[in-house]
């Protein structure tokens, strides 16, 4: 089982999604759980299928103190480079918390201070702490949902499989038909 807190604060964890993806946006999350919150299922959202995925989600935005998401497009990725858009982005969900935290987990081991809440950046922080795995199925989830809109405009990218991620097909599709608007140009 996830660890719950970091700390005994009004505590946010925060993940991204999109990273390494060759188009679309870069999403982020933050979420607040209570600190009685368990579930035995909650992981980091790259360890867990479509259906697990869809199923906690309900579960944590029902159960969640609250929760925010950031989104930050390709173009903006392009002008400011992949981990400050990540950043930004996770910057934009803690703006969209109605409650402010007192602390905040960062998934990885970069972040600019956000105002004058304190953070820990924590490597793999998604299967280690709740709030972060949290985080990161609703950045995954929301993004996911953004990239199969997108393969409804552009289909020959198939996105609707593989996000935007530099699978064979998309690379070769890239080849085939060169980048549209929605591929990051900096990649």
């Amino acid at each position: 089982m996830l660890k719950s807190y970091f700390s005994n604060k009004i505590e946010a964890g925060c993940d991204e999604a999109g990273r390494g993806s060759l188009s679309g946006p870069v999403v982020a999350a933050s979420v607040i759980l209570p600190k009685s919150f368990r579930n035995s299922l909650l992981n980091d959202s790259k360890k867990l299928n479509k259906i697990k995925r869809e199923n906690l989600e309900k579960i944590i935005k029902i159960e969640a103190i609250n929760w925010g998401i950031g989104v930050i497009s390709n173009e903006e990725i392009d002008r400011i480079n992949i981990l400050n858009a990540s950043i930004k982005a996770m910057h934009q969900s803690i703006n969209n918390l109605n409650i402010k935290p007192e602390f905040l987990i960062i998934d990885g081991n970069k972040f600019h201070k956000y105002k004058k809440i304190p953070h820990k950046c924590i490597i793999k922080g998604d299967s280690k702490y709740m709030s972060i795995a949290a985080a990161s199925i609703l950045a995954k989830n929301y993004r996911d949902k953004i990239m199969l809109n997108l393969d409804n405009e552009f289909p020959e990218y198939d996105w609707k499989n593989n996000k935007g991620y530099p699978t064979k097909k998309h690379r070769q599709s890239i080849v085939n038909y060169a980048p549209c608007k929605y591929h990051r140009k900096s990649f």
